[in-house]
């Protein structure tokens, strides 16, 4: 074989490995994107659960009425919010949340009350899963964010039109008497 034979194959190869390279990395950045898609799925999901019980329970008639106002009214907020405004109106009913259950006088009240216990229980779970919901979102945006940093990415457009991902950032620290409760 001629010099110029042996460059054109060893181009050829690596033009091959770098284009399995490309192919290998869009995949990857493609699943990432799935994943996140799958993420914010769930924790939509576990956030609007979440509205759900406390909506419930507010309507319930076993809290005081001005709890009940509170936590309902920003329960409703956090059900109907737009995109833009839904990280502001999750974080401001865990603040409802944890306003009315700020005392363990509140939980036992609703322990109390028929169906009190298993209303309790649904809410417990229901604040519980959503942090976790949230870390996975925010984990899937974390590893898309770091692949979409290369400059190899940059340069060859492997993401496409694909939005760049943004975490989902809110205050969802649970009510102290749900956490701190027997059997909670």
């Amino acid at each position: 074989m001629t010099d110029s034979l042996w460059i054109f194959v060893w181009t050829v190869a690596a033009l091959v490995l770098v284009g399995v390279y490309l192919s290998w990395t869009a995949g990857r950045l493609d699943r990432l994107h799935s994943r996140i898609d799958a993420a914010r799925a769930a924790l939509d999901a576990q956030l609007l659960r979440r509205a759900s019980v406390a909506q419930e329970l507010a309507t319930a008639g076993v809290l005081d009425p001005a709890a009940s106002i509170v936590l309902y009214q920003a329960a409703h907020a956090a059900r109907q919010a737009e995109e833009e405004q839904r990280e502001v109106a999750e974080s401001e009913l865990s603040q409802a949340l944890r306003a009315v259950f700020a005392e363990s006088a509140q939980t036992a009240a609703v322990r109390e009350a028929p169906g009190g216990e298993e209303s309790l229980v649904e809410l417990d779970q229901a604040v519980r899963r959503v942090p976790m919901a949230r870390r996975f979102h925010n984990d899937a945006v974390r590893a898309a964010r770091a692949v979409r940093r290369h400059r190899v990415v940059r340069w060859f457009r492997l993401a496409g039109h694909a939005p760049f991902p943004l975490a989902f950032e809110m205050d969802d620290e649970p009510p102290a008497s749900l956490v701190d409760r027997p059997g909670g």
